[in-house]
């Protein structure tokens, strides 16, 4: 009987952590957008740059072409240390094992990034190649 009584008492301490347990995939916050390049011409143009995040908590972030130019994002150390949930292109899903390499623009269009921050710290973005062009920033979480 003290056996049973141990189990049980176990097993009382392990429920209420399941209980308190929350779905971090859920009640996302949209992000700024990172648009690359403009409808004006300037293929170079990034208005937002610089992103600042909780870790823990649920983002979307979508990252838009205008079509200028063939982008490829990079941002490995940061797609090192979210979780991804899932990623969406023309309402078509992705879902991940593990973090992308980069995402890369043939043609206009937006790639959303559905992620949670798991590691604090800033992180570097670029469009390789045109990084001297301005088109980098940082994805900060806290």
């Amino acid at each position: 009987m003290l056996a049973l009584g141990a189990a049980g008492a176990a097993g009382a301490l392990i429920l209420p952590r399941a209980a308190l347990a929350i779905d971090l995939a859920k009640g996302r916050t949209d992000l700024p957008e990172i648009v690359l390049g403009d409808t004006n011409g300037n293929d170079f143009a990034v208005p937002v740059k610089d992103i600042t995040m909780e870790g823990g908590k649920s983002y979307r972030l979508n990252v838009t072409s205008n079509g200028g130019k063939e982008y490829k994002f990079m941002a490995p150390e940061f797609f090192r240390n979210i979780w991804m949930n899932q990623i969406v292109i023309n309402h078509l899903e992705i879902h991940p094992y593990g973090a992308p390499h980069h995402i890369e623009f043939d043609d206009a269009g937006t790639i959303s990034l559905e992620f949670v921050p798991i590691r604090t710290g800033t992180y570097q973005w670029w469009i390789d190649g045109l990084q001297e062009k301005g088109m980098a920033g940082t994805l900060t979480v806290k």
